[in-house]
């Protein structure tokens, strides 16, 4: 993920945070993953919010399948009978 400093931070549009109060930034898609994986541990509505706001920038992230490979994103548990 890309440093991003204090003065970096303010210089960035209002569009490139996904949560309230310009928390999660989301300038570059390492931070914008870092966001998702963040938005796991608020509340419904601010989680959606946040993958909302992701979503908006960067469409190919967190949706479920990646793009190069054409595989899932994330994992399903088995049931062994």
């Amino acid at each position: 993920m890309a440093k991003l400093n204090a003065k970096k931070r303010n210089r960035l549009p209002a569009s490139s945070f996904a949560g309230p109060d310009r928390s999660f930034p989301i300038e570059d898609k390492s931070h914008a993953r870092n966001a998702l994986a963040r938005a796991a541990s608020k509340p419904p509505a601010e989680k959606a919010r946040i993958r909302a706001a992701v979503h908006r920038k960067f469409p190919s992230i967190g949706e479920g399948r990646d793009k190069k490979t054409k595989r899932a994103t994330h994992r399903r548990s088995r049931s062994r009978g």
